[in-house]
């Protein structure tokens, strides 16, 4: 695509001027973690390093691995009752200039990826994937490895930062009960469907190019943080995306965050808006037998508006005790089919004083579909139907750098029938996953 004089303008503005998405993770990274300790009583598995990274972590310098493995089958149901062993690796290297010795106000955070087998995400005729932490880094792709994330923030002040870099989106629209540590399905929920609005994903790849500004009313990100963002419609993890930021392609999001004390307990209400400017194509296919008229119908744009909170009902201490949560999004429904999307559950963190490293919840969704259909001179069809699930797991921290975690799924997806001949109908699935994360 030729670059033109208002692109280059579009874009030099966009990047000054909109907002990231994980600017909140990046600005609080608060006191410098602890490293050190037992070998069953620290944070990580490789500890310390003889005291060079609790000394690091002082000059504000961390770098953390973690390991994911996952082993997913559908046991009733779906498509094919195959059992999918999986995983996930990530490093995470976040330097803070001030801490550092270079100037205030500087955070950088760079993140690698890498995954192998398989997730059994095509088992189950659902379109949200069971096990999000197979997806990435990029979705599909066997054994593939990227640096989904760079990103750099400087705050101007202590209300106000830019942020410029590749971002990633699954950091958006979190929740206490239903996002995760990375929302990837890593920590808390496996399915999609919970960890964040899936609404978003047709307007929002995973990490595109982009950049912007947040704001931070009272200083405290934790207490309530605003932001508005640009950034390519288009993009891999795999590749750095620039040429995928152009003007007829871009996705624009507003998001606020803001922390509550309903009932004296601590809890969070998430609203936003996206939009996509670039061109998509329509659910609404017409096929004529008149020469040349075999083209794809395309529509330009697509929105959603989404939503979550999550409330504590019983908070012993900070970050401790059990509560509710809840998600909704309504999108255009064409060219986005996922036209309404809830979900509503329960989730805990820690149990008893005895298991304080533990989280539980259990939750179900339910998505309205706009479906597809391809109208043919000999009639109508229509491909989808609506699709509902629920999930339950109970994560044991066997020591706080390893957690195991079973899950159980139900999910009636959304394809009616397999693309075998003759094709037979899919029948709701239920799903068994065990799950084993290591930090290192």
């Amino acid at each position: 695509m030729k670059t033109t004089k208002t692109t280059r303008t579009f874009r030099t503005c966009a990047l000054f001027l909109l907002v990231a998405l994980r600017a909140t993770s990046v600005h609080a990274q608060g006191p410098a973690p602890d490293y050190s300790g037992g070998f069953l009583k620290r944070s990580t598995m490789t500890g310390d390093w003889g005291g060079s990274r609790n000394e690091m972590a002082k000059k504000g310098v961390t770098f953390d691995f973690n390991l994911f493995q996952t082993e997913v089958g559908v046991v009733e149901g779906g498509t094919n009752s195959k059992a999918e062993y999986g995983g996930r690796g990530d490093f995470i290297l976040k330097v803070d200039t001030g801490k550092a010795g270079l100037w205030p106000g500087g955070f950088l955070q760079i993140e690698g990826e890498v995954n192998y087998g398989s997730g059994a995400n095509s088992n189950t005729g659902a379109l949200i994937p069971v096990n999000t932490n197979q997806l990435f880094p990029v979705p599909g792709k066997i054994g593939s490895a990227a640096i989904p994330s760079v990103q750099f923030l400087q705050f101007l002040s202590p209300h106000f930062g830019v942020l410029v870099g590749k971002l990633y989106v699954t950091s958006a629209d979190d929740n206490e009960f239903a996002h995760g540590k990375y929302g990837k399905g890593d920590t808390q929920f496996m399915n999609l469907a919970f960890n964040f609005n899936p609404a978003t994903l047709f307007a929002a790849p995973y990490t595109p190019i982009g950049g912007g500004l947040v704001i931070l009313p009272n200083k405290n990100p934790e207490a309530a943080i605003f932001n508005a963002l640009v950034f390519s419609a288009t993009g891999t993890a795999s590749k750095a995306g620039f040429d995928n930021f152009e003007h007829d392609n871009l996705s624009v999001s507003l998001e606020g965050r803001v922390r509550t004390h309903f009932f004296g307990k601590t809890g969070h209400q998430d609203v936003g808006y996206l939009h996509s400017n670039r061109e998509f194509s329509s659910l609404d296919q017409r096929l004529s037998l008149d020469p040349g008229t075999q083209l794809v119908e395309k529509k330009s744009g697509s929105w959603v508006v989404f939503y979550n909170f999550d409330q504590y009902l019983y908070e012993p201490s900070k970050g401790k005790g059990f509560g509710i949560f809840g998600r909704f999004a309504i999108s255009d429904g064409n060219p986005n089919f996922l036209h309404h999307v809830y979900s509503l559950g329960f989730g805990g963190k820690g149990v008893g004083a005895k298991r304080p490293n533990d989280s539980y919840g259990f939750g179900g969704f339910y998505i309205d579909i706009s479906n597809p259909t391809l109208t043919t001179p000999f009639g109508s069809r229509r491909f989808l139907r609506d699709e509902t699930g629920g999930e339950a797991y109970y994560s044991l921290a066997v020591t706080p750098w390893a957690h195991l975690s079973p899950h159980l799924q139900v999910v009636r997806g959304a394809r009616r029938q397999t693309l075998t001949v003759p094709p037979r109908n899919i029948d709701t699935a239920v799903v068994l996953g065990l799950r084993l994360g290591l930090t290192f």
